[in-house]
C-alpha cells in the first residue's frame, strides 16, 4: 500500500509511533522517525524496521522545539531524499487537577503536543505544496472531544490539533494533499499501563476492552495510504464506542 513512500513519524520509538512505524514498514514504506531521549528504545525500533527490507532512520528531536524541528525535517529530506507521509503523534500527559497544575506543566503539554505538530507541519507543508500530493495525520485523543477529568492541559492540546487538522485540510485540499486526525480512546501502552487493569474504565467502554497500538495503526495506514484520498479535515474516533 505504501511502497516505496518516504514517512515521518514523530514519538515513533515505542508505543502507538513504533506500532505505525513498523505497519508502515510492512507496506513498504521507508520510515524516518522521530523520538525524544530514549536512544536504546529508538535503536531498537530501527533494527525491527531496517529488518523488514525498507530504509529506516531514528533521528532525536524535541518537537517543542521550532529550531529543532527546522533542522530534523531539513535533514530527513537529505537523508531520504523527500518525504509522502506525515504523522504527528509525539504526545505527552502530565495530568493534574487545575488548582494544583503547574503553569509550566500546562505550557509543555500544549508545547509538546499541539505546537509541536505545528511545527512540522510547518516544514513539510511546502514539500507538499510543491509536489502536489502527500498526507498529514494528526494523533488526537477521545479527551479533545470530550474532555477528561484532571487533564486540562492535554485535553486542549488535543482538542487543538483537531482544529489545526481542520484548517490545514482547508489550506492544502486543491493541492491534492489530505490532513486528518485520529482520536483514540484508551490505548494499552507504557504511557495507560496503570489504567489497563482497571475494570471501572473497561466499563465505561462499550466492547469491553482497550484499545492496541496496531488498532490505531492500522487507521493511519488506510490514512496515509490513497486508498483515503478523498477524505480530508476529517476526526475518527477509535475508542471502542467510548464516546458514541
Amino acid at each position: 500500500m505504501l511502497k516505496e513512500k518516504i514517512a515521518i513519524v514523530t514519538g515513533g520509538s515505542r508505543g502507538i509511533g513504533a506500532a505505525i512505524c513498523k505497519k508502515f514498514a510492512d507496506n513498504g514504506a521507508n520510515v524516518a522517525f522521530l523520538y525524544a531521549g530514549n536512544t536504546q528504545k529508538a535503536e531498537e525500533t530501527k533494527k525491527e524496521l531496517l529488518e523488514k527490507g525498507v530504509k529506516a532512520e531514528a533521528y532525536q528531536c524535541n518537537v517543542a522545539d521550532a529550531e529543532q524541528v527546522a533542522e530534523v525535517c531539513k535533514q530527513i529530506i537529505a537523508d531520504f531524499g523527500g518525504v509522502d507521509i506525515l504523522v504527528n503523534n509525539a504526545g505527552i500527559t502530565k495530568d493534574k487537577l487545575v488548582p494544583t497544575m503547574k503553569i509550566p506543566d500546562f505550557d509543555s503539554v500544549v508545547d509538546t503536543n499541539l505546537k509541536g505538530a505545528f511545527y512540522m507541519i510547518k516544514q513539510i507543508y511546502p514539500v507538499f505544496m510543491k509536489q502536489r500530493s502527500g498526507k498529514i495525520v494528526n494523533m488526537s485523543s477521545v479527551s479533545g472531544l470530550m474532555g477528561n477529568f484532571g487533564q486540562t492541559n492535554y485535553s486542549a492540546s488535543k482538542a487543538g490539533l483537531i482544529g489545526l487538522t481542520k484548517s490545514v485540510a482547508k489550506e492544502l485540499a486543491s493541492r491534492g494533499v489530505c490532513c486528518n486526525a485520529i482520536a483514540p480512546g484508551f490505548v494499552t501502552t507504557d504511557m495507560t499501563k496503570n489504567l489497563s487493569e482497571n475494570n471501572q474504565l473497561k466499563d465505561q467502554i462499550p466492547m469491553k476492552r482497550f484499545g492496541t497500538p496496531e488498532d490505531i495503526a492500522n487507521l493511519a495506514l488506510f490514512l496515509a495510504s490513497d486508498q483515503s484520498d478523498y477524505i480530508t479535515g476529517e476526526v475518527i474516533r477509535i475508542d471502542g464506542g467510548l464516546c458514541m
